[in-house]
């Protein structure tokens, strides 16, 4: 089959001048209505059971969703029970209001409340599609025909919620396919639909305004949502929702454009699950909000337990990349992230406002850790090998030792092909560095300062020796000179000491070029002074000179 791209036009845009969405910024978060029970259920290869239903809506009730979409008890007989399940057991909280879905047909709109009887306060979701291509090859009606099944399903609705005065109602009504809507058209049927249940007189009225296929680009949806809210009768009395899918994977961006434009409300699901490519995503949407200093009025903070839930009753995993929820969003494999990620945790105070190179909230928001930012492979460079270090063992390497070491643990990871763990880490740093040859064990140093330097003498496995110089490591350096019979020049060494609580309370790296080679060693020990003379000695062995006072063989580390 040919990939023929002529076969499709572009989606026409709104042709206006008075645009004021774009100036605007979400300042509050809009009511959320979560509709994976019905939406996200229908799309399921197997839809959930009722014990499935009730784990996801308790779920829901949890993070704090106030309006839920419980299922369409009018096709489904899981779903009628559900429902009465929830109402006889008196399952909703008082401040949630659970919400049904009906076709705009007598029949069916008659067991919708025959599945709500006896609830506190419930919405009734009526739709019938409205868009050009339903009403001329789908349904073969004209305007006139599709506005009167929208009026008789708004009047049936309006006939059962005052035979059933008991229940706080509150009407919904859809033009489905709202986004291949005629815009005028669009306006009509919606007057139509508020004119018999007007809610200019008290009466709570929710039109929303679903993209039940993704069409255009998401601008062109704000566009239409502020001409609908500019243009429909009794505005200020009515709430504007909105109902995106993902079909060109911009569900969440039109939904937060939508909102710009004047929405009151956004329906959509956890994670995304929905037909085709899914629904508008609950988690994402309002972490975006979060992030931007905005309550979200949700508590996403337990995203364990929400992952968990959700891939339970939906049998769908979740992407590893998947926004704020995925198992390596927040995790940097590159070198240059790792290193400013490091950088910027170590200088930031608690109480200062999150500004973190490369990670857009704080993960530990989300009730994740901060092992889980800085993982490492053959991508990773210095600073995430010192990251690992300091995190997990509290080691500190200077930088010209996290660049060398940062090499060990690149070629490692090329041989093995894969993630390199933190112990694997450590067993290389031990291997490379802190490892003692034989015969090179520090035993004990005597240090003698006098006006012209140090007088030192040490022990090494069944060597005493004696040096003088300017410093400590000065006359170390002279007495191994002397009895290895090589030029040894140190180039580079650091000390640090370790925090509490480790057995070790100084750690030595040091940087010797012997007969111009270089090697590199560090050592841990009771004090500085110990780490860096065995360092020093660690790193000699390295070079395997051979005695020329006779001393033990030297091992490589």
């Amino acid at each position: 089959m040919a990939f023929d791209h002529s076969k499709y036009r572009p989606f026409a845009p709104i042709r206006k001048t008075d645009r004021r969405w774009p100036d605007r910024v979400i300042e509050s978060a809009p009511t959320w209505c979560a509709v994976d029970l019905r939406d996200g259920n229908q799309a399921l290869i197997k839809p959930m059971n009722v014990q499935q239903k009730q784990r996801l809506f308790d779920l829901l009730v949890k993070i704090g969703v106030k309006e839920i979409e419980i299922g369409f008890p009018a096709a489904s007989q899981p779903d009628f029970d559900f429902c009465r399940k929830l109402i006889e057991e008196e399952r909703v909280p008082e401040d949630v209001t659970i919400q049904v879905l009906t076709q705009a047909r007598p029949e069916l709109i008659a067991r919708s409340f025959e599945a709500l009887k006896g609830a506190r306060r419930a919405i009734v979701h009526v739709y019938n599609s409205t868009s050009t291509v339903q009403r001329e090859q789908v349904f073969g009606m004209d305007r006139e025909g599709i506005k009167g099944i929208a009026v008789r399903g708004a009047e049936i609705v309006k006939q059962h919620a005052e035979q059933n005065p008991q229940t706080d109602w509150t009407f919904q009504y859809s033009p489905e396919s709202f986004t291949g809507t005629e815009l005028d058209y669009a306006v009509e049927v919606i007057d139509a639909v508020t004119g018999v249940w007007r809610p200019d007189q008290g009466q709570r009225v929710i039109i929303n305004l679903p993209a039940t296929v993704e069409m255009a680009p998401p601008n062109v949806y704000a566009d239409q949502i502020e001409t609908i809210c500019d243009s429909i009768r009794w505005r200020e009395h009515v709430e504007i929702s909105l109902h995106t899918h993902n079909d060109r994977g911009c569900g969440v961006a039109a939904a937060e454009l939508g909102v710009m434009a004047g929405a009151d409300r956004v329906e959509g699901t956890l994670l995304g699950n929905g037909e085709r490519t899914g629904n508008m995503d609950l988690v994402t949407a309002a972490m975006n909000l979060y992030s931007q200093g905005v309550d979200p009025r949700l508590d996403l903070s337990g995203m364990r337990e929400i992952i968990e839930t959700v891939e339970a009753c939906t049998e769908i995993s979740t992407h590893p990349r998947h926004a704020y929820a995925g198992e390596l969003v927040f995790t940097a494999f590159s070198g240059s992230h790792q290193d400013a990620i490091r950088k910027c945790l170590t200088q930031r105070k608690d109480g200062d406002v999150w500004n973190v190179a490369y990670l857009p909230i704080d993960p530990a928001d989300l009730g994740r850790r901060y092992e889980e930012v800085v993982r490492i492979n053959s991508q990773s460079g210095k600073g995430g090998v010192a990251h690992v270090l300091e995190r997990d063992y509290r080691i500190s390497l200077p930088r010209w030792l996290q660049i060398e070491f940062a090499q060990v643990v690149q070629r490692e990871a090329e041989n093995t092909g894969g993630e390199i763990d933190s112990r694997s880490i450590h067993q290389l740093f031990e291997r490379d560095y802190l490892n003692i040859a034989a015969g090179w064990e520090l035993h004990g140093y005597d240090l003698h300062r006098g006006d012209d330097g140090v007088e030192a003498a040490l022990s090494f496995g069944e060597i005493s020796l004696r040096g003088h110089g300017h410093g400590v490591v000065e006359a170390v350096v002279a007495a191994l000179q002397q009895h290895c019979a090589a030029e040894i020049a140190v180039e580079a060494y650091d000390e640090f000491a370790l925090g509490e609580g480790t057995a070790a309370n100084a750690l030595a790296c040091i940087r010797v070029l012997i007969n111009g080679a270089p090697f590199s060693a560090a050592a841990l020990a009771e004090d500085t002074t110990s780490a860096t003379l065995q360092a020093l000695l660690s790193a000699v062995a390295r070079a395997g000179v051979t005695s020329h006072n006779a001393a033990p063989a030297a091992a490589t580390a």
